[in-house]
């Protein structure tokens, strides 16, 4: 025991300390409060007792604080500077990020860079990155460690429990994600975009989509070239390890192969945090316009769209995410007149409401087809039944074996001897004539009279001398 002191001072677990670097190897850079939303939620219902919020947060966060300190004991983590609210960031070194590929279970080469000197800017747009995850991801805070709380505390982490889910979990997240237009994913060239985020849930419904977060400082000019480089990105295609050319992103990422003429690339969310200056709901309307090249899809059969060689644009505001979440109905797809959910937004539900139809007009004509089938099997079997030979000796309806036993048959088969006779009929008869060819014929008098007879009267006797 005194050996893991010396080695962590702090006292943190092996658990806790791997919370803390997938935290931070997702997000980069953070407060000690965001690492303890994500990897321990139920701790932000624990403390209330504390008499102020300051107090409160010292306590809820002060398990991860002591693993961040025995991380920086072995170069693992560092402190990187100080947000406006008085918070310290906190990042990994290139040793951390290593250790945090580990615990991720993802390649060294796909974590990205350490986020050292973020702090010094105040670190706007990474800790509204965070906030973004936080409300796309919604941990749920696990009650069975809340038992000894107030019950007002334990109700409202209920209702947190109960409401609708996030999306994937921390593993599912990565931030910073470079998309080469040009180059490689190691060494990306320019022209390329670089995603804020990038979600890979297929458990949840978001096999793959990428995230860009605007802070409304940025104007629709800006985020349009932005969009252009996404669909740089969508567009390039490289050979794969089989030879194969296949669309780059397709080489690191999975996705559904969609459907002949409907394959759109990888759909992108643009949530607006309204701190700046600008007014993302002029903004918005000016992106669409200027990207609609890129979004707009073709009608088909005047039902639904097709989105072949598109990129899907949905946008938000910060706000709405953070209070409704991704089952909430407030992202707004460009080319689309309502809100709908993330799910809905980033797919096609009236193509599927279509395939759904379609789907079920074949399933009923299927059904009107076997029911027809067996409309026909019953009556032909109703013929057939009233057709059946009847025995004539004991009044049985032949079975299918006797009646196809009495059909006619080639020429040089063997004739049915009792044709109008069901099989034990038939065997009794047979039965019955045997027996009557073993007894043989009776003697009769007059039978035996007639050899004489014509012995006498035959032909003989014209040669018999005649009497002189």
């Amino acid at each position: 025991m005194a050996g893991k002191r010396e080695e962590n001072p702090a006292g943190s677990s092996n658990n806790l300390r791997g919370d803390v670097l997938r935290v931070l190897g997702v997000l980069k850079v953070a407060t000690v409060e965001q690492i303890q939303q994500i990897s321990a939620p139920h701790m932000s219902y624990r403390h209330t007792d504390k008499p102020t919020s300051s107090k409160r947060k010292q306590a809820r966060t002060a398990s991860h604080t002591g693993a961040l300190s025995d991380l920086r004991k072995h170069g693992l983590a560092e402190n990187g500077g100080q947000i406006p609210g008085g918070d310290t960031l906190r990042n990994l070194t290139p040793m951390g990020l290593k250790a945090a590929a580990r615990e991720l279970g993802r390649p060294v080469g796909e974590m990205g860079n350490p986020a050292r000197g973020a702090g010094r800017t105040g670190a706007s747009h990474p800790m509204t990155v965070n906030e973004a995850v936080l409300a796309l991801l919604r941990p749920k805070p696990d009650v069975a460690q809340l038992a000894s709380e107030p019950a007002d505390v334990r109700a409202a982490a209920q209702a947190v429990v109960d409401a609708p889910a996030g999306v994937g979990t921390i593993a599912s997240y990565a931030t910073e994600v470079a998309l080469p237009a040009t180059g490689t994913w190691s060494n990306p060239g320019k022209g390329g975009a670089q995603a804020d985020i990038v979600i890979t849930a297929p458990e949840d419904g978001v096999p793959l989509l990428f995230v860009e977060i605007d802070n409304c400082f940025e104007s629709a000019q800006v985020l349009a070239a932005k969009i252009d480089k996404y669909m740089r990105f969508g567009q390039r295609k490289v050979k794969d390890v089989d030879g194969k050319e296949r669309p780059m992103w397709r080489t690191r990422w999975w996705g559904p192969d969609g459907r002949h003429g409907d394959r759109p690339h990888p759909p992108l969310l643009l949530v607006f945090n309204r701190i700046g200056p600008r007014n993302p709901h002029t903004v918005i309307a000016q992106l669409a316009e200027l990207t609609e090249q890129h979004w707009k899809g073709r009608t088909y059969e005047g039902s639904f769209r097709m989105y072949d060689g598109k990129l899907p644009i949905v946008v938000t505001s910060m706000k709405q995410l953070q209070e409704h979440g991704p089952a909430g109905a407030v992202f707004r797809r460009f080319g689309r007149r309502q809100n709908q959910t993330l799910l809905e937004a980033i797919g096609n539900p009236r193509r599927e409401a279509h395939d759904a139809r379609q789907q079920a007009e074949y399933a009923a004509r299927q059904r009107e087809n076997q029911e027809e089938l067996r409309r026909i099997a019953a009556r032909h079997k109703a013929e057939k039944e009233a057709s059946r030979p009847v025995c004539a000796n004991c009044g049985t309806r032949f079975t299918d074996e006797r009646w196809k036993a009495i059909e006619p048959a080639g020429w040089d088969a063997p004739r049915e001897t009792h044709p109008h006779l069901c099989h034990d009929c038939k065997q009794r008869a047979i039965t019955a004539e045997r027996q009557a060819e073993q007894a043989g014929p009776e003697p009769q008098e007059h039978d035996q009279a007639v050899p004489e007879q014509r012995a006498e009267g035959g032909w003989l006797s014209r040669f018999r001398p005649r009497a002189d």
